[in-house]
């Protein structure tokens, strides 16, 4: 049912937020805590963007219809003000993540970093190298990476770490630590989360951050699902006094009650669509020119058992990348980047059920899946994404008792920020990771006085962590309302 906010002569709010996805709702969150009147705006009928919960397959069996596992939970500086981590059970695997292998031992990514450096054996000490100053300083890493990319970081040290390793791993140079193997596997597929083949500089970036997030927090799922998340975040938005609207698909700036603020949970197609002619022609075609990636192709299983994975130190694993070694994690993923599917596509697989046994009923289990694919795909690769499946896990198509598929297509009819199934909001570019959405001292801010975008097609990026919408809760903060409140305390409600 749409709630509503009654007519612009007594709808005032001071700000409007549209989208409720992590940013939209961090925005919010940002601006009520500075003691600001805030309504936010959401298309579908509950909460949550990429954060959202159903039951995807079978009655009971409760799958993430979007992102599962998030390593930056634990670790964004604007969840950690928050507290998400008093409001939601995150429960984190012993093992963040592995790397399958034929015919050998699977990498796996322990939390604990000893017990990862003992498993690679000759290159441990390598991996130890790259990562254990990483995960000593992994608040400073974290400020860093989350920034909005315009502020010099407080810890320079750490910041120079990561520059010379992303330099390192971006290059041709980037296996030459490792003599074996598994340790460069595991590096090629942690860095292609940024759908990008993974030699790429803003590849070796993220799988630089991920990796050093799942020995220093771990990569958590919530209990019960990522809903959780955004229900968390709306219940503490409605108790400092914000209001949601939830069944309105926004079709123009118009249609938004009178405010001083518009934040805009959207990517630049959303803003076109919003905004229409009002944005002089000069920054529009700017936004027309700013480019989608590649895609998703989701497959959501219910299992009879636990997946019987060939190398049983993987059933301790949340996360699974299936791609094989790193010749063939390469060669998946520059197929994609050259419009074309894989046969033997790059599958990141989660199985929640290793800690949180609330997803599916008793004895039974789920698992979340996507293949990456050229941008704006139609095909359903389910059955490519089950032989990669099956490639590591003998038996496992005995065990399906449903499956849901979300073609890349699909994706953006679920959620308009998809465009194309870029599920990042934005292709990860080097350009793009540097000037997102464009060149600009304020990334946040457009040429309409008090509009503003705060999607992942903003500073720092696709995930699970609030911070683009941080950012751009302070750039209004700053630029409409005059206050220059410390965005991280309003973020914990300090200046209600």
């Amino acid at each position: 049912m749409v709630s509503t906010l009654g007519d612009r002569s007594n709808g005032r709010v001071d700000a409007v937020v549209v989208g409720s996805g992590p940013n939209g709702l961090a925005a919010a969150l940002v601006l009520a805590g500075a003691g600001l009147e805030v309504a936010v705006h959401e298309a579908a009928d509950t909460v949550g963007g990429g954060t959202r919960t159903k039951e995807l397959t079978l009655p009971g069996f409760r799958h993430d219809v979007c992102s599962v596992a998030h390593p930056m939970a634990l670790a964004s500086p604007f969840f950690r003000a928050l507290g998400l981590a008093d409001r939601v059970e995150l429960l984190r695997p012993v093992a963040s993540y592995a790397q399958p292998l034929d015919g050998a031992p699977a990498g796996i990514a322990y939390r604990d970093l000893d017990r990862t450096v003992a498993r690679l054996g000759p290159d441990g000490p390598a991996w130890r190298a790259v990562f254990g100053p990483l995960v000593e300083h992994w608040t400073g890493l974290v400020e860093t990476a989350m920034s909005d990319q315009r502020r010099l970081p407080s810890d320079l040290g750490t910041t120079l770490r990561l520059g010379l390793r992303i330099a390192e791993f971006g290059s041709p140079a980037w296996s030459l630590r490792f003599r074996g193997a598994t340790a460069r596997a595991m590096l090629a597929g942690v860095a292609a989360h940024a759908v990008v083949p993974p030699r790429a500089t803003p590849a070796a970036g993220a799988g630089l951050l991920l990796a050093a997030l799942a020995h220093a927090v771990g990569w958590p799922v919530p209990r019960g699902g990522s809903q959780a998340i955004a229900d968390a975040m709306a219940a503490e938005l409605r108790a400092r006094g914000g209001r949601i609207v939830t069944g309105h698909r926004v079709g123009s700036l118009d249609e938004l009650p009178e405010a001083r603020a518009v934040l805009l949970d959207l990517t630049p197609a959303g803003l076109l669509r919003l905004a229409g002619r009002r944005l002089p022609e000069r920054y529009a075609r700017r936004l027309r020119g700013f480019r989608y990636g590649a895609a998703a192709c989701k497959v959501d299983f219910a299992l009879a058992g636990p997946v019987p994975w060939a190398d049983p130190a993987c059933a301790e694993a949340g996360t699974l990348h299936l791609s094989g070694d790193r010749a063939a994690t390469v060669a998946a993923e520059r197929e994609v980047a050259a419009g074309r599917h894989a046969d033997r596509p790059y599958v990141l697989a989660v199985q929640p059920g290793v800690v949180d046994p609330t997803r599916a009923p008793a004895g039974r289990h789920t698992l979340y899946s996507y293949a990456h694919v050229p941008h704006g795909s139609t095909l359903d690769v389910s059955g490519a994404v089950e032989r990669q499946i099956e490639r590591f896990a003998p038996g496992f198509r005995d065990l399906v008792l449903a499956r849901s598929v979300t073609t890349a297509a699909d994706q953006q009819t679920y959620n308009a920020n998809y465009v194309g199934g870029d599920i990042s909001a934005g292709a990860m570019t080097l350009w793009q990771t540097a000037f997102r959405p464009l060149p600009a001292l304020d990334p946040y801010a457009t040429p309409l006085d008090g509009l503003y975008l705060c999607s992942a097609s903003t500073p720092p990026g696709p995930g699970v962590h609030g911070m683009c919408g941080l950012h751009a809760a302070r750039s209004a903060l700053t630029r409409t309302f005059g206050l220059r409140t410390d965005p991280l305390a309003a973020a914990a409600g300090a200046g209600i």
